[in-house]
């Protein structure tokens, strides 16, 4: 199809893809539209699928009793006690409760009521991106269950902390389920992060033992972990050796354990009973970055990753047999949100050891069979620059996803190729949401870095800067802040370290003609002609690089701590030439003469890497003489964006 004339100024950016009839036909919502039975559903549905997505929709958020119902019978959550209703309603968001009386274990759902011969976990190295590794549900369930009676028999009683910071391997897989069926919850920390940084993760969960690995290989360097992990004082340690037949390559602390060692108090074929909880205790703690320098600590619950299952059921279109791999790991949320969003759809996830930077994992996706494939722009930008996927068959592929910051359209243009353009769902939401709030949909064209439908069960109004609340459906083009309307399933309700109320709901206006109030989120976002979305990035002083959030406040400190040369510093995040993912641009005022830029640069750099974390890139440093200020002497870091991108013109 040519779209010469199309007017994008009208109809909103040109298609890439379009769904095929038989394409829609087979879709997991298309199958739960033919058996859907709410009242409003079957008096306005037409039977056309892509015509009703719309419908099923709204219904996902005002009818929660008539959708969630069928949707969790369908990802086959297993309950020891049913739910006596799906939402108990609060005027207080926080005080609503989702499945109440429920009682439940999450892990228990993912990997004990499924095909256990069905494969749950492929694998591959980095050395050896063709031999592909498998391991079926029912032995991911076994010793998943032996390392939870090892929990228990060290001592470990339910609702304490176990932390994890290591590659997303099968040994993270396998500790991080294990925690969960103990009743305990997992402290996820990212495998980057300085000992710093994984210092106050652990205080804050107030964590009782740490899931770690002794070294982190790529290519053929080896990077410490263990040692950060020693050097943040972390608790008592079981260390998975990065290779296992060479053993581990470090010598322990008195106390720590190694994997083997520490597994073998627990019989190997023993069957460990899963801690049953009710539906709001906490499984998972995980972090985001807030822009007073400490991470916000958000409990992740048994409902939580619901939310996740149904992401990838309704948008990815994750199905029975399924292959999907994602770059990242448990630090992240995509990690425990790819573990449920794949085994709750009875979908295999795939796992590579290495760097997704170079062809090797390229060959892994083609070997593994992938069928959704999910990644973060930056990952993209890199195979395009270094050309390294030439000539592979991603034959298997049905779909990609984004998520994490905003794509570059050349860019996903370019990846929609890789694989005879197939789509790219987008999809954006939170750590504190448990998934997404706005994605797209196999049901509908999809234009590349655009979003084209709310995700299922969330809605969200658009609060422009001249005032008013723009609703999804409006159909008018609009710029403005994205609020979420409560409530929504797997948000979270409280937080560890902070007021949750504060953060969220806090000088927020009500949804026009309620009383409900609206939940901050704090991304700006540009509603297009044809009723699509373009993220534009952070709203506050958050900004997301590499797909990671990170405060300035945070970036800012490590500059001035480790830069003796520099007086004040700020911190922007300003979206790439032509769009793309956000880069960092430094602000520095001198302590006297400005010395070289490319000097102070490589310093900055060293610090941000040793103090925050190595994968966040400085873009660009400019000198001022002073930083703007307002009254009340906060940094304008607005207007400092708005310098930021003259420059880039310049």
């Amino acid at each position: 199809m040519v779209f010469h004339d199309w007017d994008a100024d009208a109809k909103g950016p040109v298609p890439a893809w379009i769904p095929t009839a038989e394409g829609v036909r087979d879709t997991n919502l298309a199958a739960f539209m033919n058996g859907f039975q709410a009242e409003e559903w079957q008096r306005a549905k037409t039977g056309d699928p892509q015509a009703d997505l719309d419908l099923l929709q709204r219904i996902s958020h005002s009818d929660p009793e008539a959708f969630w119902r069928p949707v969790l019978d369908h990802l086959r959550i297993h309950f020891h006690h049913k739910p006596s209703r799906i939402l108990q309603s609060a005027s207080n968001p926080d005080d609503v409760r989702w499945l109440p009386g429920a009682q439940l274990n999450i892990a228990e759902s993912a990997l004990c009521v499924r095909d256990q011969d069905a494969p749950a976990l492929l694998w591959a190295q980095e050395e050896a991106p063709d031999q592909i590794c498998a391991l079926t549900l029912g032995e991911l369930r076994l010793r998943t269950q032996r390392f939870a009676a090892a929990l228990r028999l060290a001592g470990h009683t339910p609702g304490q902390a176990i932390a994890i910071d290591m590659p997303m391997t099968v040994e993270a897989v396998v500790a991080y389920f294990g925690i969960v069926l103990a009743g305990c919850a997992a402290v996820s920390i990212a495998d980057s992060f300085a000992p710093a940084e994984i210092a106050m993760r652990l205080r804050i969960s107030n964590a009782a033992a740490i899931v770690t690995q002794d070294v982190i290989g790529r290519g053929d360097k080896l990077h410490p972990l263990y040692t950060r992990v020693v050097e943040a004082e972390a608790p008592r340690a079981v260390v998975v050796p990065a290779n296992a037949s060479a053993g581990l390559q470090v010598s322990l602390r008195r106390g720590d354990v190694s994997w083997e060692d520490f597994l073998k108090a627990a019989p190997p074929h023993g069957s460990f009973q899963a801690h049953v909880a009710d539906a709001s205790d906490v499984t998972n703690i995980l972090f985001s970055s807030g822009t007073t320098g400490e991470p916000k600590a958000i409990p992740w619950t048994h409902v939580t990753p619901i939310r996740c299952g149904v992401d990838g059921w309704a948008h990815q279109d994750v199905r029975r047999g399924d292959v999907v791999a994602w770059p990242t790991n448990l630090g992240w949320m995509m990690g425990p949100w790819l573990l449920y969003a794949a085994l709750l759809n009875g979908a295999a996830v795939a796992l590579f050891q290495g760097s997704p930077l170079g062809r090797a994992f390229g060959i892994f996706v083609e070997r593994a069979q992938v069928n959704v494939l999910g990644l973060v722009p930056s990952i993209a930008k890199a195979w395009r620059a270094s050309g390294c996927m030439k000539g592979l068959r991603w034959t298997a592929l049905r779909c990609y996803s984004s998520t994490g910051e905003a794509s570059a359209p050349e860019d996903y243009h370019w990846l929609m190729a890789r694989a005879g353009y197939k789509p790219i769902i987008e999809i954006c939401g939170g750590t504190e949401i448990g998934g997404g709030f706005l994605a797209g949909s196999m049901l509908q064209p999809q234009c590349p870095s655009t979003f084209s439908t709310p995700t299922m069960g969330s809605n969200f109004v658009l609060l422009p800067a001249a005032g008013g609340q723009s609703m999804h459906g409006d159909w008018t083009a609009v710029v403005g802040e994205l609020a979420v309307v409560p409530p929504l399933l797997g948000s979270s309700q409280r937080l560890l370290n902070r007021d949750h109320h504060s953060v969220y709901y806090k000088d927020m206006e009500v949804v026009a003609g309620t009383s409900t109030p609206l939940r901050r989120h704090g991304d700006e976002f540009e509603r297009l002609p044809n009723g699509y979305y373009r993220a534009l990035g952070r709203c506050d002083d958050t900004m997301n690089l590499g797909g990671i959030k990170v405060s300035s406040v945070e970036l800012e400190r490590a500059c001035m701590e480790g830069v003796p040369s520099i007086m004040e510093a700020a911190a922007v995040g300003v979206p790439a030439p032509g769009g793309g993912p956000e880069q960092l641009v430094l602000f520095l005022v001198p302590k006297g003469k400005r010395e070289d830029v490319a000097t102070v640069k490589h310093q900055c750099q060293a610090a941000i890497w040793s103090k925050l974390n190595p994968l966040f890139k400085v873009e660009r440093v400019l000198w001022r003489d002073s930083l703007p200020r307002t009254a009340s002497n906060k940094v304008m870091r607005r207007v400092l964006r708005d310098e930021s991108r003259s420059h880039s013109r310049l």
